[in-house]
Formats: C-alpha cells, sequence, structure tokens
C-alpha cells in the first residue's frame, strides 16, 4: 500500500531484493492483468502522491480511488483533502483508508482517530466504506507481526471494526496479504462473512490464494505502478455493483 513514510535502508534493500525475485520467478504485469477484462479501474494515493491531478487519472480510466487518511493514532495525511475532495469533483468514487499500527494504540482509538480525520462514510453512492490496511510492519522488519500474538492482532481487528461500523455505519474493508493474514492471525475465519477483500498480491495473472476465510476477493491490488497515481486495483464486478457496493446496498 501507498505509504507516508520512507523505509529505513535496510528496509528498502529487503523490498528491493523481493521485487528482484518477483521478477525473476514471475512474468511482471505489463500494465493490466488478463483476467481483467470488463472490471472497473481504480488505484489507491497517500502522500507520496501529493496533489494528484484527477481529471488525468479520469481519462487514464480511474473509476474509484482510496485515499490514505491516518496512520496509527497520531498522523493525518497532510494531502488528504486535495485528494479526497478533487477525486469526487473528478467524477471518482472515492474512499478513506486507515493504515494500521497495532502496537501503537488499541483497535478502538485507532479507529476513532481514523473516522475523526477523514474515514467517514455515507449512502450517496460516491463514497466507498472505511478501509483497514493492516500488513507487514514497515518500520521492524523482525517484529513483522508486530510483536503482537495471533489471538491479539484478532482481537485488534475487532474492536477496530467494531467501532468504525458504531461510528459510520460500515464494517471496514480489511487490506491485506494471504501470507501476512494466515501467517499474522493464524488464518481466522472470524471477519469474512461481513468484511469486504481488498488484497495485494503482485505479478500475478490474478489475485491467487486468498486470506483463510474468504472465498471472494472485492478488491485486488494487482501492482504497485502504472498508469494511475500510486497503486494499482481492481473491482471484481461492474460499475453497477461497484455504485451498489459504495452504497452499501
Amino acid at each position: 500500500m501507498a505509504r507516508d513514510r520512507k523505509p529505513s535502508r535496510h528496509r528498502a534493500r529487503l523490498i528491493a531484493a523481493s521485487v528482484a525475485a518477483l521478477t525473476l520467478t514471475g512474468t511482471a504485469l505489463a500494465e493490466y492483468p488478463a483476467s481483467a477484462a470488463g472490471k472497473p479501474k481504480g488505484h489507491d494515493v497517500s502522500s507520496h502522491q501529493k496533489n494528484v491531478n484527477w481529471q488525468s487519472a479520469k481519462s487514464k480510466g480511474a473509476k474509484f480511488v482510496y485515499i490514505k487518511a491516518t496512520e496509527s493514532h497520531t498522523y493525518r495525511n497532510p494531502y488528504f483533502d486535495q485528494q479526497y475532495n478533487g477525486s469526487r469533483d473528478a467524477g471518482l468514487i472515492r474512499g478513506a483508508y486507515h493504515f494500521a499500527l497495532p502496537n501503537k494504540s488499541s483497535g478502538r482509538t485507532q479507529a476513532q482517530y481514523f473516522v475523526r480525520n477523514g474515514g467517514g462514510w455515507s449512502a450517496d453512492g460516491w463514497t466507498l466504506p472505511p478501509a483497514l490496511d493492516i500488513e507487514y510492519n514497515p518500520y521492524d522488519a523482525k517484529h513483522k507481526c508486530y510483536s503482537m500474538k495471533k489471538a491479539a492482532l484478532v482481537s485488534w481487528i475487532k474492536s477496530f471494526s467494531n467501532e468504525v461500523k458504531r461510528l459510520t455505519g460500515r464494517r471496514p474493508v480489511i487490506y491485506t496479504t494471504a501470507h501476512w493474514w494466515n501467517v499474522c492471525t493464524g488464518g481466522s475465519t472470524a471477519f469474512a462473512a461481513n468484511h469486504a477483500l481488498w488484497v495485494a498480491r503482485y505479478n500475478s495473472a490474478d489475485a491467487g490464494a486468498l486470506p483463510k476465510g474468504w472465498g471472494y476477493w472485492t478488491i485486488w491490488q494487482y501492482d504497485n505502478s502504472g498508469s494511475l497515481p500510486g497503486d494499482q486495483n481492481l473491482f471484481n464486478g461492474s460499475m453497477t455493483q461497484l455504485r451498489k457496493f459504495a452504497r452499501g446496498s
């Protein structure tokens, strides 16, 4: 996912090595997966993209976008207003996401901060449900699960979700990878029934094996660069279904 802080040099080398390994073991996606025909194309952005040219993004095919609002309980994207309001003005369906740091504060605390700082929702047909980005710790590769036990992470996610639902009326979309989910939550099946899945998997013709519990992905992040600013995404349905998803119907 697009982040706002630069990783350490060590972390940057690990990321570069991982990308190189993926390129060697699979065919890198030139732009658009073959399985994507007919699916609405979208992207996600953070402060890395700064002030986005939204008309340009729309002209390149963007139908929806997720925008980073917050991280932990102290950080708010300084470009959020331009990105969130500008994308709507350009005619994109947009939503906000929160980058979780479960070792910093409770799920309830981070959900409250998120909703206060852009993570709201309304059934206007233009606002995607709030999203929780939970993945490997980008600041400490040795503690990829935030030094938390599986049950504690599951409890943290439940706390975040319950508070978002209480404050907005919607359960958050969960963004993750199959590997992180299965390792760090123990493959919890507690969320699949009422949380849409936003799965990340690069260098692949399809979304691959999903985190345990889910049999269906709603959004697939298939690359971290492409024709649109930020990461590249697909919605698993039609434009009509995307609008229904935004409305909560």
